[in-house]
């Protein structure tokens, strides 16, 4: 039931999955499930699975002595190419692996990153591929990387005696330095890039792998961006306009999907490409409700998003492929942790209109709704007002004009200025004006 074959025709790989499962570790309903899906999109037909429950792992070979001669003759039965474990090992421990069960032995974080080396499109995708494949091969190093040798300085960089091992790793440090270099130019671009629209609303799509976020993209947006149902389909972000009903154009990005133990060296290597995420205004974290694991899988992504430093961004939970649930009444768990969630499917449409309503209240959040009364002359402020926020209403008096206008709070620091009064537009307030003088005495939060 696990047969498929690689889209681009590359022969098929039988592969031997393992898990071990360790003290206080979640396995879920199918503990093989997960590394099944990732070996399917690496390519790979899987013949077997193997399954161990351990407190610590071996030091020698991750798997006990046992496990090790049964895991040997699940190969030899089912002829198998390769093993993979969702696990990451050590060197040492992948070495001893290989020599006792006679194939080649793949982790987690290796399967993940041939995956990756699979969907980058762009030049910034394979920038940051190659770098953190470079960065977790360093260690394992088996003279693997001669075809890099025309890199090299040349004279004066080869030592007397030194072992090509040696001169292997001296090419691969180069090409990580030069890497890095590449990418902190490319992550320097994408900053300008996207501070450069600042004065746009953003929202930024985020959540584990194979949720649906670039079909949900799709359909609020129809950008036409290619989805499909397999894990890391995309690595790529893509921004467009889309007219959010009753608020107006705001700019939705799809981003790389997350997954349970991503590899740190791809957090990294794709700060470009999460930088979307980093400086949206709102986060909309799409989950799978369909899948058993969908609470798992959200704490997963709120993990990644702690390591990004984004934890405390405003978010809402959208729980994407409701019509995938034979009853509704599964639900019910996550709800109940996540009482604030919208559930839709993208697919069918369904629940589109709550997410609207819900996201445009979330907006309104960290929006002000204020008249602002200056002089007519003041054309600098008047401008300012006009590029970041939503002029809504304009009155004149004498030399004087009030402007009903919605702001994000992030940009009311111009409005603190003599000759300018502003205050919350709603009469059932009566408040009275604030002059920029009282207003700089107390927080902003008091004009939101």
């Amino acid at each position: 039931m696990y047969e498929i074959e690689r889209a681009d025709g590359v022969a098929s790989e039988k592969a031997v999955l393992v898990r071990v499962i360790l003290d206080g570790q979640s396995e879920g309903d199918d503990p093989l499930d997960e590394i099944s899906g990732l070996a399917k999109t690496a390519g790979a037909r899987v013949v077997s699975g193997l399954i161990q429950r351990r407190d610590v792992p071996d030091v020698t070979a991750y798997l006990g002595k046992g496990k090790v001669e049964e895991l040997k003759s699940v190969v030899e039965h089912h002829d198998a190419d390769v093993v993979i474990f969702d696990n990451d090992l050590a060197p040492s421990q992948t070495r001893n692996l290989e020599k006792a069960v006679g194939v080649k032995v793949l982790d987690r974080t290796e399967l993940i990153l041939d995956i990756f080396a699979g969907s980058a499109r762009t030049y910034e995708a394979r920038l940051a591929v190659e770098l953190a494949q470079l960065e977790y091969s360093l260690p394992r190093l088996k003279r693997m990387w001669t075809h890099l040798s025309r890199i090299k300085a040349g004279i004066g960089m080869r030592g007397p005696g030194e072992k090509q091992i040696e001169e292997d790793r001296r090419l691969v440090e180069k090409r990580i330095h030069e890497l890095r270099s590449e990418l902190h130019a490319v992550e320097r671009r994408k900053e300008r890039l996207v501070a450069s629209r600042s004065d746009r609303l953003t929202v930024s799509l985020v959540g584990y792998t194979n949720a649906g976020k670039s079909t949900l993209m799709n359909a609020l947006t129809g950008a036409g961006v290619y989805a499909a149902d397999k894990l890391f389909a995309t690595l790529d972000t893509r921004t467009r306009k889309w007219m959010l009903p009753s608020w107006g154009p705001v700019l939705l990005s799809d981003t790389v999907g997350f997954i349970r133990d991503l590899p740190h060296g791809l957090i990294a290597s794709f700060k470009a490409t999460l930088e979307e995420a980093r400086q949206a205004d709102l986060l909309l974290h799409v989950a799978d409700a369909g899948n058993p694991a969908v609470l798992d899988q959200i704490s997963a992504v709120y993990e990644v998003l702690r390591e990004l430093g984004i934890e405390e961004k405003d978010t809402l939970l959208v729980l994407n492929q409701i019509d995938r649930l034979a009853d509704r009444s599964d639900l019910a768990p996550v709800l109940k942790r996540y009482p604030h969630a919208v559930p839709i499917s993208a697919r069918t449409r369904e629940g589109l209109e709550k997410l609207h309503d819900a996201v445009s209240a979330a907006m309104s959040r960290s929006f002000a709704d204020l008249d602002v009364e200056t002089s007519v002359a003041n054309g600098k402020l008047l401008a300012y007002l006009a590029a970041h926020g939503e002029i809504l209403q304009r009155q004149y008096e004498n030399d004087r004009v009030t402007i009903h206008v919605r702001i994000p709070q992030r940009h009311l620091g111009p409005l603190h200025q003599p000759g300018t009064s502003f205050r919350p537009h709603d009469p059932l307030l009566a408040l009275p004006a604030s002059t920029a003088d009282d207003a700089a005495a107390g927080p902003i939060e008091e004009v939101a």
